[in-house]
């Protein structure tokens, strides 16, 4: 005949409260979920435990043994078995998880915060629970998959969206038991009300033409219109899926990206040189000096440099694209720097985890880190102001905004 456990015996657990035992809030959750556990087991057997009744439809048969982690530890349950079908607490535990939901928000949190699995172990020991694995800590982010894909797919609907700008992070992932690259793409565009906001993240598996086309196709599906300048580097799937799907942008190539690319052309010991002279077209007071300069910088390298010459005059459109815009805000549209830093501000998280299991594990994590970034930009002070919003509307029509046109020349890097 199987024995009921000895942890619900009332004079048992009242010394233990006399004792006040450091593991008295654990004893209690231990013994107030059993009690209710074995109250709801008599009801499915008909009869209480050892009673004879004619009304019996079942019979007890021991106990099985399950840990549940809690905020008072981790706690040893015993759960009724039947001699005639099966007994779970559907409304204490879910099958296959032993957490309950605050340990669910901590590992959560953690694993956003970017905290190691080995500091995540640390931490729930701390809150008395005996281990967790690397596989129990990304189940228990999942919790976040939710709120993730409510972001991700947010109507786009505080727009104009004037100015975006588009980059993409190589990731590694572990898929048919090998690990590969994979691209997580990202855009960030500044709205009607002047603040930055989080647009889209998607993984795929290339970041060619394909990948970037229905990335930015999606983007307008949900709601993004009223682009005017995209900045990015010169990835030729990228540039051509902003020029199929966003009609009557412009495309401004970023200062740093192409400054890299340039000095592949230039020997070493010219490269600080090429450099400084490249960056004084930014460095001038209006429109017309920026051109005058760019066209200068290009003579004074054909002197010397011919072939970073050639390459520089053949980019000019391109890198030009901001100065269409007032002066106030080229710093902010004339590189992806802004974007970097929030792409530094990933690899901070991501880089604790090294491989993910899944592609679904980037989306959780990036994802929710974007989101947490996108609230707080929401927050904060405007990027642009209104006053500087109202000059691109007045002083840029669909009509005055060059259409972007790719060219081998102007993408060769």
């Amino acid at each position: 005949m199987a024995v009921r456990p000895t942890v619900t015996d009332a004079e048992g657990f009242g010394k233990e409260l006399v004792a006040a035992s450091p593991d008295l809030l654990g004893s209690m959750v231990k013994v107030f979920a059993e009690a209710l556990m074995g109250a709801e087991a008599d009801g499915v057997c008909g009869a209480e435990y050892g009673e004879i009744s004619p009304d019996r439809t079942n019979r007890r048969n021991g106990y099985r043994m399950r840990e549940w982690d809690t905020r008072a530890g981790t706690v040893d349950l015993a759960i009724p078995k039947l001699r005639s079908g099966s007994y779970f607490p559907e409304w204490l535990l879910t099958r296959r998880r032993r957490a309950e939901q605050a340990l669910i928000s901590v590992v959560a949190t953690s694993y956003l915060l970017g905290v190691s699995t080995r500091r995540v172990d640390k931490l729930v020991e701390q809150l008395g629970v005996a281990h967790i694995s690397k596989s129990q800590v990304s189940e228990l982010a999942k919790h976040l998959d939710g709120q993730v894909e409510a972001f991700r797919s947010r109507p786009l609907d505080g727009g104009p969206y004037r100015f975006v700008q588009a980059d993409a992070l190589t990731m590694k992932v572990r898929e048919d038991g090998r690990v590969v690259n994979v691209h997580c793409l990202l855009a960030v565009g500044v709205n009607g009300d002047g603040h930055r906001e989080i647009l889209g993240l998607d993984v795929v598996s290339s970041e060619d033409g394909a990948g970037w086309l229905a990335f930015f196709r999606g983007l307008v599906a949900r709601g993004l219109s009223g682009v005017r300048l995209v900045t990015s580097d010169a990835h030729r799937g990228l540039v051509a899926a902003i020029g199929s799907t966003l009609p009557g942008a412009s495309w401004q190539r970023c200062r740093t990206h192409y400054l890299r690319d340039l000095l592949t052309f230039t020997p070493k010991s010219s490269q600080p040189w090429v450099a400084t002279l490249v960056r004084t077209i930014f460095e001038q007071a209006d429109a017309k000096e920026v051109t005058v300069q760019f066209d200068r910088v290009v003579d004074a390298l054909a002197e010397k440099l011919p072939r970073a010459a050639e390459h520089l005059s053949d980019a000019k459109a391109d890198l030009l694209g901001f100065i269409a815009y007032p002066r106030e805000i080229w710093r902010q549209i004339w590189s992806s720097n802004p974007q970097e830093r929030l792409n530094k501000e990933i690899r901070r998280r991501t880089d604790v985890v090294g491989i993910f299991p899944d592609r679904g594990a980037i989306i959780r994590l990036v994802g929710a880190v974007l989101a947490e970034q996108h609230d707080e930009w929401i927050e904060t002070h405007r990027y642009f102001g209104l006053e500087i919003l109202g000059k691109v509307d007045a002083g840029n029509t669909p009509s005055d905004t060059p259409e972007i046109s790719v060219t081998p020349e102007a993408l060769t890097a």
